[in-house]
């Protein structure tokens, strides 16, 4: 039976031939070996070719397959028609397979590539620019894509993850690959070399302009989400290839349901607040905002200041931490019903005890890399994205500003630059009561700045949190008296706020009316 006659059966296509050209060797010489104990013949290129010579593997070379050398030290070396013709031929047509014939090309039935490792020498520390451009593979890419192409007759395989299930599917069906094993390894392989170019051109829009006129990124799936937003919807959550870090990179999941799209909206929201603090903090994430943030001499500390915020909100929430969690924090969890606990380790047998509830997602974090300062926050819209800078600034208190006649105390100071930080996480408009490096009271969300502030008055009131002393930060600028004036009457003693309203000299003739103190930052924190 001739390759045209096989193409048509449903047995799928049969691998005589091999064409065998890779930069990660892992995996390699197993799965040549398979190949030649199958009696298929491997062509391999220079490299590939001296590893499978000194496992004492067999191989035809490229330049007798093709009769035509490696030239330009090795930058050519798989470009040539023959290749092509052998990979791209439809041998159910007849002139492409008399073509073959005529011109003594023979068929390439499975291509094994994957490509120089690009996105690794880009990403080191002052690597050299014509390192980097030597790292952008040429041949491998185009190998792949016309194997993919023409999957009816051909198999392309990309990745050494893929090596033994290929070599058990051909030795259990006398070398044949079925056509969807071979859609299936298209499909990765068509992702593969997407996932390439991405990296490159993201690597020329990063040295040209902030903003390029057309953006390509790339995704990887981490994990399938037990649902979405609602139970009716589906998810998945894929990381950046980009980027150094992930909200799941480094990350163990010891325990508990499977995570939900919305816990790891939480998530991300709870560890972006956590990194503001070098003390030990303890963060409660509801609904995508922090119901309770503190600082403290202890995580455990810090956690029952964050809890006395609002405990009522805290129930069902996602409990973050930058220390360890040891036994007593345990027992204390473990008598409330959460979602999640995020901490670096579990020490002692503070794991056994929170076992003890089937539920609960235990999440330890062993991710000690910084997020890249150059990662960007990218917003998907109808039809499209918005994409910006992360919002990493913290002002400092030496570019901030007291505008009333009383300037902050010391102990003020620290208050403020507390709750200041919380506020750049909390949903526009956004207002955070703060009190002995614990939030009292956050308002979140609301279409009106003084609904914000009457909101967190309430939630203090609720959880029976004193205001008198206590500080104020608003993520943008009071547009008139009364939110300032609303919460002066609750027991606040000094404001932070950005600044900038038409209508400051009443915000701070306000102010100085009750001896309170305000500062301006001249930033806003919007959070939308």
């Amino acid at each position: 039976m001739n390759a045209a006659d096989e193409a048509k059966q449903p047995g799928g296509v049969r691998v005589r031939r091999a064409l065998l050209t890779v930069s990660d060797k892992r995996g390699l010489v197993d799965f040549a070996r398979g190949l030649r104990e199958l009696g298929i013949e491997i062509v391999s290129t220079g490299g590939t070719a001296s590893t499978l010579a000194d496992a004492g593997i067999e191989t035809r070379s490229v330049e007798d397959y093709t009769g035509f050398p490696e030239i330009l030290d090795g930058r050519v070396k798989t470009l040539n028609p023959r290749i092509y013709a052998g990979l791209l031929a439809v041998r159910t047509n007849p002139e492409h397979v008399a073509t073959l014939e005529a011109q003594e090309i023979e068929p390439i039935d499975l291509v094994c590539v994957n490509l120089y490792p690009f996105e690794r020498v880009s990403g080191r520390r002052g690597v050299d620019e014509d390192e980097v451009i030597e790292n952008i593979d040429i041949g491998g890419p185009t190998l792949i894509r016309a194997a993919a192409k023409n999957h009816r007759y051909a198999a392309v395989v990309v990745s050494p993850e893929s090596y033994d299930a290929v070599l058990e599917e051909l030795q259990s069906s006398d070398g044949h690959l079925e056509a969807a094993t071979r859609e299936a390894l298209a499909l990765e392989a068509f992702s593969y070399t997407a996932r390439y170019d991405a990296a490159i051109s993201g690597w020329f829009a990063e040295r040209e302009e902030d903003f390029p006129g057309q953006v390509t990124r790339s995704y990887v799936k981490v994990l399938d989400l037990s649902y979405g937003e609602n139970p009716h919807q589906r998810a998945a959550y894929y990381a950046d290839t980009r980027t150094r870090t992930h909200l799941l990179s480094m990350v163990s999941k010891l325990h508990g349901k499977e995570l939900s799209f919305n816990n790891l909206l939480d998530l991300d929201s709870g560890r972006r607040l956590l990194e503001e603090f070098e003390l030990p903090a303890a963060v409660i994430i509801k609904h995508n905002n922090p119901c309770g943030c503190a600082i403290g001499s202890s995580v455990e500390e810090a956690f029952e200041k964050a809890l006395a915020t609002d405990p009522l909100s805290a129930f069902g929430g996602v409990m973050c931490f930058n220390r360890p969690i040891e036994r007593g924090l345990a027992e204390r969890l473990n008598s409330m019903f959460v979602e999640l606990v995020f901490a670096p380790s579990f020490e002692g047998d503070a794991l056994e005890v929170l076992q003890r509830k089937e539920n609960v997602r235990l999440l330890e974090d062993k991710e000690r890399r910084r997020p890249q300062v150059t990662e960007q926050d990218v917003k998907r819209v109808r039809g499209g994205l918005l994409v910006q800078d992360r919002d990493l600034s913290s002002e400092a208190r030496e570019d901030m500003i007291a505008v009333t006649e009383r300037t902050p105390t010391e102990a003020e100071w620290g208050e403020l630059l507390f709750a200041w930080r919380v506020a750049k996480h909390v949903r526009s408009n956004a207002i955070v009561l703060a009190r002995e490096l614990a939030t009292a009271g956050v308002g979140a969300g609301q279409m009106s700045r003084v609904d914000s502030v009457r909101i967190a008055i309430e939630k203090a009131a609720d959880a029976e949190r004193p205001l008198q002393g206590s500080v104020m930060a608003s993520d943008a600028f009071f547009p008139f008296a009364d939110g300032p004036q609303t919460a002066i009457d609750a027991g606040v003693r000094a404001i932070i706020q950005p600044g900038g309203s038409k209508n400051d000299p009443d915000v701070v003739a306000a102010c100085n009316a009750a001896d309170v103190a305000m500062v301006f930052t001249s930033r806003r924190h919007f959070k939308h």
